[in-house]
């Protein structure tokens, strides 16, 4: 989880405040000293982590949280809002061209992820109904052009390429060409990977800049690399200018420094991150949400628009009619729990739920979590197609079960203890069915805890 370690000690340290009728100054203080401990333990820059101190501390002394009925929550809102100003305060988009045609220029260190990026920035564009072009002019590490065109190739976008032999400042002035000739209107130019010291390679960038004029430049970096992050966030920009930042890996960064520290650093925004290793794991990076869901408040957003991407609207709605007419079978679970893992995994799912406790979902194994699912559907897709459609057939019969669970690598018990699932879920459905009438007819009017 990103963030592990800093939302883990945030959350303890807010709820004991919140725990408290009345803060004192001293209260306030000794907060302020474990949120600076877990901040500089999640290696956030130092300045930074001062600046933030100096500002919430300010803050929290006033009277406004001093003498009001609720301080704990007043708290709360302080670091909420502090923590937001300082990942940028709102989300930062792509600047896209008047004139048509945008080029998007990313830079950065060897392995940080850029090929990668290049094509999940390439896809969620296109999801935006961009038609973009991926540029090789990765020239000097091997196969480098081959790996493009492979994400390429696996996400269906077009790339250009003009072999390893051609100056990549050639290579980005001619896609621009040919992107105009074949309809495309995002240009996403994928450079070499250099070290921020290489003034030959740098100087490189500058002359592909100067021949391109790039709508962005993009640096990509590894979040998992910390306060170093921060320092070749700072190198690149002087020497480009740089739009924003990508940070790859951030869904395997426990600490989440680098996060913290780039905006403040180097005044340039985050405006992507990388949650995971397939080609949908990119998200825009949200301070707001990102903030709330460090505090343990949740991101109910980012969570409603990852199922309205991945989830079919017409065979939800059908479902959702299917099981409240209690006509729901096995097939239609399946479908359920097909749309379920296209959200992605279940420990990412539960962080963006109000309430999630840090530490809770530390000590949780996802893994078996998983397994189960797996299971579930073994189980289901060891049934005939007519005990799918038909569940009750099951009920009553030991031989059908026996087969199941031999089919599916399970045992009876575990078969019994879905059908029982299946039928617990009928029940609950029927009962939220009675409740709807009931609220139709006006039966709850009269009962206050309803209003």
């Amino acid at each position: 989880m990103a963030f592990e370690g800093l939302a883990s000690k945030l959350q303890d340290t807010i709820k004991k405040l919140k725990g408290k009728g009345k803060l004192s100054e001293k209260d306030i203080k000794e907060a302020m000293r474990e949120v600076k401990l877990a901040l500089l333990e999640a290696d956030v820059n130092y300045k930074v982590v001062k600046q933030f101190i100096n500002s919430v501390s300010e803050k929290c002394l006033g009277n406004e949280v001093l003498e009001s009925l609720t301080p704990g929550q007043q708290v709360i809102k302080i670091v909420n809002d502090e923590l937001t100003a300082l990942m940028g305060n709102s989300e930062s988009n792509i600047e896209f061209s008047s004139s048509g045609t945008t080029v998007i220029m990313l830079v950065g260190l060897q392995g940080a992820g850029k090929t990668t990026m290049a094509g999940k920035l390439a896809l969620q564009l296109r999801k935006r109904n961009k038609k973009p072009l991926l540029v090789a002019c990765d020239i000097y590490r091997p196969a480098a052009i081959k790996q493009l065109q492979v994400v390429g190739k696996q996400i269906d976008i077009p790339v250009f390429t003009m072999g390893d032999k051609v100056n990549p400042v050639d290579i980005a002035k001619a896609s621009i060409e040919y992107a105009k000739n074949n309809g495309e209107n995002v240009i996403i130019i994928d450079t070499a990977g250099r070290l921020h010291i290489d003034e030959e390679l740098m100087n490189e960038l500058s002359e592909v800049k100067a021949s391109t004029k790039p709508d962005e430049i993009l640096l990509v970096v590894d979040s998992m690399t910390g306060q170093d992050a921060v320092n070749v966030a700072e190198s690149f920009n002087s020497k480009l200018d740089i739009t924003g930042v990508v940070l790859t890996k951030l869904d395997g960064d426990t600490r989440g420094g680098a996060a913290l520290s780039i905006k403040s650093m180097t005044g340039k925004p985050i405006k992507f991150v990388g949650m995971g290793e397939k080609m949908s794991d990119v998200e825009v990076f949200h301070p707001d949400r990102m903030a709330s869901r460090i505090l343990g408040m949740g991101d109910v957003l980012s969570l409603i628009e990852k199922a309205q991407a991945a989830i079919d609207e017409k065979e939800a709605k059908e479902l959702g009619n299917r099981m409240m007419n209690q006509e729901m079978n096995f097939e239609d679970f399946l479908s359920m729990m097909n749309q379920m893992k296209k959200l992605g995994p279940l420990n990412k799912l539960i962080e963006m739920m109000p309430g999630a406790n840090s530490k809770e979902l530390q000590s949780v194994d996802w893994n078996q979590g998983e397994k189960e699912l797996k299971k579930t559907e073994a189980i289901i897709n060891s049934m005939t197609k007519h005990e799918r459609q038909h569940p009750n057939v099951l009920s009553s019969s030991p031989s059908r079960k026996k087969r199941i669970a031999q089919g599916s690598g399970s045992t009876v018990q575990e078969v019994n203890k879905l059908l029982k699932q299946f039928e617990m879920m009928k029940k609950m459905t029927k009962q939220m069915k009675g409740m709807q009438k009931g609220m139709k007819k006006g039966i709850f009017g009269k009962m206050p805890f309803m209003s």
